[in-house]
C-alpha cells in the first residue's frame, strides 16, 4: 500500500493485517489507562486470546453464518473494564477484504455495538476458482505491465520494470458490490528513481477483473551524544558492546540505524563508534543523517509510549530498524511494514536527507495505523490514512520540543523539498500548498489522498487551535472555516487523545469522513464527556469544514 510523505514517499508493505493490542482511556476526563506489570509482550497475547475467546459472542450478535469466523486483529480496554474488540473475517477459511470490524462490549461481556467496514452479508455458493492460479497470475502481472513507463502521480517516477510475481491467494472481496470469489496477488517491480514497488491486486476469480489496486513496499545502555543535519545537538542512549558503541536503544525495544551505502536492498551496516559522539551536524558526515533518523524513532517510541501507553509500532515493545543514505539522489523516505523499518533518501545532490522529525513520526505513524485500523489507502479512508500520519508526525514534533525543529502545524518544512523554503503541506489552510483541499465535497475521495487529507489536517488544526490569525510558537497562522463560524481549539493535546481513541477503538479499513465525525464524537464522549466542551468542539470543528 502506497504511503507517500513526498516525492513517491512513504511507502508500506504487505497486506497491512497484523496483531497489536492495546489498552486506550475510557472514563470521562481521564488520561489513557497505564499498562501494569512487566512488559507489553506478556500482555498483548493474554489480550489478544481474550479478544478471540469472545469472537463466538460477537459472531452470534451479527448473526454470521457457520461459514464465517472472527480471528482477533486489536483490542482496548477501557479504564471502566469495557471492551472493544476489532476483529478480521475469514468465510470457509478464505480472508475476507473489508469484512473488517470492532465490537463494543459492556462491562458484562455483552455486544453493544458493532463498527463494521461493510454492512454486506457474505454467501457464496461456490468456491471454486473459474480462473485457475496461474492465469490470475499472468492476469495480474499483465495489468503491471501495462502501467510500466507511466507516471500515475505527478510526483512519483514510472514504473520501470517488473521483478517478480507472488502465487495469488483466494480471497473473499467484499468491500465493494456484492461479495465474490476472488485471488489476492503480489506483483514486484522496480521504479525509475530506484524505489522498490510491489503491486498489490485484487482480481475476480471468475472473470479476472481487476477489483482493486494499490501500491505497496516491499549489550548494555549508554548515553551518547549526536548532532544531526536537522535535530541539531542532542543526547543518544546506545549500546555498548564492551569495545564500541552502536546506534542501537536497548531501553526503546532495540530501536536501531544501519546505513546502506547507496544500496536499495538489506538491512544495511549498524552504526558503531568508539567514542559515543556521533555526527557533526553535516550532510557530508555519514553519521549526522543517522542521529536524525535515530532521533526520530526513539522520540515517535516516546511519544507514543508517554500519551498512550503504546510500546512501540506495533505495541510489543519491538523497536524499529532505521536505514538511511538509501540510493543515490533519492528524494524520499519511507515506511515499510514488510522489514519493519524506515528509509530515508539522502535528497538532492545526495546532500539534503529527509530525516527530519515530523517526516520519521509520520512514516512509523502508517506502522501504527497499518496495525490498528487498517485505513485503506485509496479514496477518504486514504485521505484519513495520511491525516493520521500528517497529525501524530506533527505531534512527535511538538513532543521532542527540539530548539533546532520547533513544533509546528508545517508538514516537511525542514526538508525544503519544494526548493523554496516552503513546507509540503499546511494544517491551517492545507490549500496554501496549491493542492490540498480545506473542506469537504462529494468528490473529495478522488483527489490525491495527499490533498484529500487535507480535510482532516484542517479539523485537527482547528479542533486543537481554533480558526482565525494568531501566531503560535513564532508561526503566524489564519485558518477559515467554510461555514463562516468561529472555532475555540481545546489544545493539541486533548485534540490528538480524541483521534488517537477513534483510530484505535472505532476507526475500520473503509472509514470515511463523515464515519470519521461519528467515531471522533464517540471518543470525545469516551474521554471528555457527551456534554463536554471537547465533545461540542469535535462537532463545530467538523462542521467548519463541512462535514
Amino acid at each position: 500500500m502506497k504511503r507517500k510523505l513526498t516525492v513517491g514517499a512513504a511507502l508500506s508493505a504487505t497486506v497491512i493485517l497484523a496483531s497489536a493490542v492495546q489498552f486506550g482511556a475510557g472514563t470521562a476526563q481521564a488520561a489513557p489507562a497505564p499498562v501494569s506489570g512487566k512488559g507489553s509482550t506478556f500482555q498483548r497475547a493474554e489480550l489478544k486470546a481474550l479478544a478471540q475467546s469472545y469472537a463466538p459472542v460477537v459472531a452470534k450478535a451479527l448473526g454470521l453464518g457457520s461459514a464465517e469466523a472472527l480471528v482477533a486483529k486489536d483490542a482496548v480496554i477501557d479504564a471502566s473494564g469495557a471492551k472493544h474488540l476489532r476483529f478480521e473475517r475469514t468465510y470457509s477459511g478464505l480472508s475476507v477484504i473489508g469484512g473488517d470490524l470492532v465490537a463494543h462490549l459492556t462491562l458484562n461481556g455483552k455486544v453493544s455495538s458493532v463498527d463494521r467496514a461493510v454492512e454486506t452479508t457474505v454467501a457464496l455458493a461456490d468456491l471454486t476458482p473459474a480462473v485457475p492460479a496461474e492465469k490470475a497470475a499472468k492476469q495480474a502481472t499483465g495489468a503491471v505491465q501495462a502501467t510500466v513507463g507511466q507516471t500515475i502521480d505527478k510526483d512519483e517516477s514510472p514504473l520501470k520494470a517488473i521483478t517478480g510475481t507472488g502465487s495469488p491467494t483466494l480471497v473473499v472481496w467484499a468491500q465493494s458490490g456484492a461479495p465474490r470469489l476472488a485471488y489476492q496477488t503480489v506483483v514486484e517491480g522496480v521504479r525509475e528513481d530506484g524505489a522498490p514497488s510491489a503491486q498489490n491486486l485484487v482480481t475476480d476469480a471468475a472473470t479476472g477483473e481487476v477489483l482493486a489496486s494499490h501500491e505497496q513496499y516491499l549489550a548494555s545502555a549508554a548515553t551518547g551524544s549526536g548532532k544531526g543535519v536537522h535535530v541539531g545537538s542532542v543526547t543518544l542512549t546506545t549500546n555498548y558492546t564492551g569495545s564500541t558503541y552502536e546506534l542501537k536503544d536497548p531501553t526503546r525495544g532495540n530501536t536501531r540505524t544501519a546505513g546502506l551505502g547507496g544500496g536499495t536492498s538489506g538491512n544495511g551496516t549498524l552504526f558503531t563508534d568508539a567514542d559515543n559522539v556521533w555526527g557533526n551536524g553535516l550532510a557530508s558526515n555519514s553519521q549526522s543523517a543517522a542521529v536524525d533518523a535515530q532521533y526520530g524513532a526513539v522520540a515517535t517510541w516516546d511519544y507514543y509510549k508517554n500519551s498512550f501507553n503504546r510500546l512501540g509500532i506495533r505495541n510489543d515493545g519491538v523497536g524499529a530498524l532505521s536505514r538511511v543514505h538509501y540510493g543515490s539522489n533519492y528524494v524520499n523516505a519511507f515506511w515499510s511494514d514488510s522489514c519493519f523499518c524506515m528509509t530515508y533518501g539522502d535528497g538532492s545532490g545526495n546532500s539534503k536527507p529527509l530525516t527530519a522529525i515530523d517526516v520519521s513520526g509520520h512514516e512509523m505513524t502508517h506502522g501504527v495505523t497499518a496495525n490498528t485500523a487498517g485505513l485503506v489507502y485509496s479514496g477518504e479512508s486514504g485521505g484519513l490514512n495520511e491525516a493520521t500520519s500528517d497529525i501524530f508526525g506533527t505531534m512527535v514534533e511538538w513532543s521532542a520540543n527540539l530548539a533546532a525543529d520547533p513544533g509546528d502545524y508545517l508538514i516537511g518544512e525542514k526538508i525544503n523539498i519544494n526548493g523554496n523554503g516552503t513546507p509540503l503541506r499546511y494544517m491551517d489552510k492545507p490549500s496554501k500548498d496549491g493542492a490540498s483541499k480545506d473542506s469537504w465535497y462529494s468528490g473529495v475521495g478522488n483527489v490525491d489522498v495527499h490533498y484529500s487529507s487535507g480535510v482532516a489536517n484542517h479539523f485537527f488544526y482547528l479542533l486543537s487551535e481554533g480558526s482565525g490569525a494568531k501566531v503560535i510558537n513564532g508561526v503566524s497562522y489564519n485558518s477559515p472555516t467554510s461555514n463562516g463560524s468561529t472555532v475555540v481549539g481545546i489544545g493539541r493535546t486533548k485534540a490528538a487523545a480524541i483521534w488517537y481513541r477513534a483510530l484505535t477503538v472505532y476507526f475500520t479499513s473503509t472509514t470515511n469522513y463523515k464515519a470519521a465525525r461519528t467515531a471522533t464524537l464517540k471518543a470525545a464522549s469516551d474521554l471528555y464527556g457527551a456534554t463536554s466542551t471537547e465533545y461540542k468542539t469535535v462537532a463545530a470543528a467538523w462542521s467548519a469544514v463541512n462535514v
